[in-house]
């Protein structure tokens, strides 16, 4: 009875601490997903349930990225993070995994192509994959018709008899119909997807016989990149280990760290992921080590012996889990290392959207005193901790599949009070991005004079006054946030910052300029996308203007360069990670130059003076005067809400082009250009009388200028408050806002009157238009809702349904730094 008082005891006093200090809807926010690894958009490991033991650990696109934690007691294991997996083996490998051969023709071969006994003589030999060449994945043969047929033989040794199921991996885009020795194992109709594990039915995993044997697939291109690749994989049997769970007592998500407490027997433990991206330190903030803190202590006054076990899988350097890779474990100076990386390194060999990365290496890293490493079999090891309370160093051979696991062990001796300790991990990618043809190095080795190991040391000699820092910094801005918007506003930021941030990457480019360029998550994989970088800008702008100078540099140059010629900016600078030119296949002409001269002139506004505009002068008055010919009644074309197709007459893109003129006027009169300013300022105010004319519909303004009973959020007119440009009156701002509270659904205000989802940060920026906190927060709290109720359990999305707890698309995106618009408000206000 008393044991269970006093930790019913500490446990109030932990939970009474972070309400006390961050407040109680931090403390009760249910987040959609949790940030626990957070360097970029690669090195990205979240955990998708309320528990952080109930599912594997996974990057945001739902890849698992396996990270399992265990905690022995006095001999009685617990499992506190991830989950013991079932793995696969390859029997036929795929593309990744190596190179194959198949019979292929492009017209359709009549009746029984699907046929083991089908002749295929006449058909071409190409080599996998089969597809477009500029596509995503590594395209050997080149497919450009409508239709491809693909017959590959696989010879066995021995009959395929097996207990466990088999899968098809396939690849595909679009649709594809495959078969085994005839029998059909999926028709996908009109989809694309990869690397999608099936189970064949009985009958055919009946068929895999000892000698030759036939895969043979169909695939249709409706449109765009094509794609054919596949591969056979056998379920590997798994005898389970860590069986017996901690219990999770809570999970915080603050702006730096993710904070859990689990109880395990007669110890508690306290487990802390901490990503110190500060970002007034772009040195710090760059470095690609993250921290695993641990705290054990007694709950129940007595001693207990106690051993903890961090275990992470190959995956973490691997697009997908089958490739070859390559590990070890070794000491260096004080510290013992594992290292993970694929076989083949092809360094920034691919590109795209759902694509993770498999050159450079991923680390584990710990101090020397009483811990062991290994890499190998993760049920051996496992099985070895909990019978021992250690693992044992391994000979490890140069080549594994991706299925071993690297693991660290330590013994916290004999516990009582608190005993505190930390692991790193972290991702050396040799090369990050590559610029109009030149590779770039990651920012923190921009010069290349140092290696992961310096920045492990750092890491590891900065580890409590970074700590610290964090600390300090995550209960400050909590305390701002919750001053400007409320508590609520403020948890929503706190879970923003890292996926904002870290959905980024920090480099530098030959000529010197400071590239931060975005990844178009969950999206279509653009670099550097200026309709992403607008939305996520507040963030920059709010902590360090640089990053915001930094989100632009590049497409500057772009255009500087005379690489871009056209008379309005470009919308990205390529597929990342390869920063090479547009690859987006439509131009949004009044979108992106807007965004350009606002961003640049809020940047003007933070720093107090037009010096970073006025390097780009040339360049900001093409676009400026190509606003103000086409900018008022926009022809029909994209804005950043692209999901919602091509339309004309876009009251709210309007505000955008004819803010941005204003934005351009400001920036003159700042550079001492008195006429020049005077002139744009002067259309900009004759631009927004016409659009009051034209946009009105009574009690509102309409979505667009030629369809009355229409409405939208006009939340691009939140820079004319925030720069304080004074271009529309105040009444047209607070009509709309008074409207927007008659349209409000269950999780929020929709986009506009066509469908019923919305955009979170649009959201953001619509209520910060109203000076009421009241109001505002009336906003905040059906988003905050949606954020807490979700069914979707990703990373945050920004783009869901208002009638409902469901994403409509995105997720992880870096455009949720646009929730900092309140904090940018003060700022600004005091800055004036």
């Amino acid at each position: 009875m008393k044991k269970t008082l006093l930790f019913i005891f500490l446990l109030l006093i932990v939970a009474g601490y972070y309400t006390k200090v961050y407040g109680q809807e931090l403390c009760s926010l249910r987040a959609p997903a949790y940030p626990l690894i957070t360097i970029d958009p690669y090195t990205s490991g979240w955990s998708f349930t309320d528990r952080l033991y109930d599912e594997p650990v996974k990057h945001w696109t739902g890849k698992e990225l396996p990270l399992l934690g265990a905690i022995r007691v006095d001999g009685q294991t617990y499992r506190f993070m991830g989950t013991e997996e079932t793995e696969t083996r390859a029997i036929v490998k795929n593309s990744e995994q190596e190179q194959w051969n198949g019979k292929y023709v492009f017209d359709d071969p009549g009746a029984g192509w699907e046929k083991l006994s089908f002749n295929d003589t006449g058909w071409e030999t190409g080599s996998a994959a089969f597809g477009t060449k500029n596509s995503e994945s590594a395209i050997e043969t080149s497919w450009k018709t409508e239709h491809i047929w693909v017959r590959r033989e696989v010879i066995f040794e021995k009959d395929i008899i097996t207990r466990e199921p088999v899968f098809l991996e396939l690849s595909h885009d679009d649709d594809a119909e495959i078969y085994i020795n005839g029998i059909e194992i999926v028709n996908t109709g009109n989809s694309a997807r990869e690397n999608v594990m099936i189970k064949l039915p009985d009958n055919a995993k009946k068929t895999l016989k000892k000698g030759r044997n036939v895969i043979a697939a169909h695939c249709r291109n409706r449109v765009g990149n094509a794609l054919l690749d596949f591969g056979l994989y056998v379920e590997m049997p798994l005898k389970k280990t860590f069986n017996q769970t901690a219990v999770q007592k809570s999970v915080v998500v603050l702006p730096t760290q993710t904070v859990y407490m689990f109880t395990c027997g007669s110890v508690d433990l306290k487990l802390t992921f901490t990503a110190p991206l500060l970002m007034h330190a772009t040195e710090l903030m760059s470095r690609p080590v993250n921290y695993i803190s641990y705290e054990a202590k007694s709950n129940d006054g007595k001693s207990h012996a106690v051993e903890i076990y961090l275990e992470a899988g190959t995956a973490w350097a691997l697009n997908v889990p089958n490739q070859e890779s390559y590990s070890e474990t070794f000491e260096k100076d004080d510290f013992l290392y594992l290292k993970t990386g694929s076989k083949k390194q092809a360094i920034l060999g691919k590109k795209g959207d759902n694509v993770r990365i498999d050159w450079g290496y991923f680390y584990l890293c710990a101090e020397k005193s009483n811990t062991n490493t290994a890499a190998g079999s993760g049920p051996a090891m496992r099985a070895t901790f909990s019978n021992q309370g250690m693992v044992i160093k391994e000979k490890i051979p140069a080549s594994l599949n991706g299925h071993d696991k690297l693991t660290i062990s330590r013994s916290l001796g004999k516990v009582n009070g608190a005993t505190t300790g930390y692991f790193m991990s972290g991702y050396d990618d040799l090369y990050s991005i590559q610029y109009f043809g030149v590779n770039l190095r990651p920012y923190w080795n921009r010069n290349g004079d140092k290696d992961i190991f310096f920045a492990f040391s750092q890491a590891a000699r900065e580890y409590h006054s970074l700590k610290r820092e964090c600390d300090r910094f995550d209960t400050e801005m909590m305390q701002v946030a919750g001053k400007a918007g409320g508590n609520k506003y403020a948890a929503l930021c706190a879970l923003a910052y890292r996926q904002a941030i870290s959905a980024h990457k920090l480099a530098e480019a030959p000529n010197g300029d400071l590239l931060f360029l975005s990844k178009e998550n969950f999206s279509n994989g653009s670099i550097g996308t200026v309709d992403i970088t607008f939305p996520s800008s507040p963030l920059f702008l709010y902590y360090n203007p640089e990053l915001a100078k930094a989100l632009l540099n590049h497409i500057f140059y772009y255009s500087e360069s005379g690489k871009w010629i056209k008379p309005f900016a470009a919308h990205d600078v390529g597929t990342y990670p390869i920063a090479n030119g547009q690859t987006y296949g439509g131009d949004m002409p009044v979108e992106e130059s807007g965004n350009m001269l606002i961003i640049t002139a809020a940047i003007a506004a933070i720093e107090g003076n037009a010096i970073y505009a006025q390097k780009h002068w040339n360049v900001l008055t093409t676009w400026a005067d190509y606003l103000v010919e086409k900018g008022l009644d926009p022809d029909n074309q994209l804005c950043t809400d692209d999901f919602a197709g091509h339309f004309a007459h876009n009251t709210n893109l309007s505000i955008k082009a004819i803010l941005a003129i204003a934005s351009y006027g400001r920036l003159a009169a700042m550079s001492g250009k008195k006429e020049i300013a005077e002139k744009y300022t002067r259309k900009a105010k004759e631009m927004a009388r016409e659009w009051i004319k034209m946009a009105d519909d009574g009690n509102h303004f309409r979505l667009t200028f030629d369809q009355s009973g229409t409405w939208s959020q006009k939340y691009n007119l939140v820079w004319d408050k925030l720069l304080q440009l004074n271009i529309f009156p105040a009444g047209v701002a607070e009509k709309e806002i008074a409207y927007y509270l008659t349209k409000q659904n269950i999780y929020g205000l929709p986009l506009d009157n066509r469908k019923a989802y919305t955009k979170a940060d649009w959201i953001m920026w619509t209520a910060t238009l109203s000076d009421d906190k009241a109001v505002f927060e009336r906003f905040i709290s059906p988003l905050y809702k949606f954020m807490n109720e979700t069914t979707s359990r990703v990373p945050m999305t920004d783009w869901y349904w208002t009638d409902k707890p469901e994403q409509r698309g995105f997720q992880a995106r870096s455009v949720v730094g646009g929730f900092f618009i309140k904090l940018l408000e003060t700022k600004l206000s005091s800055n004036n």
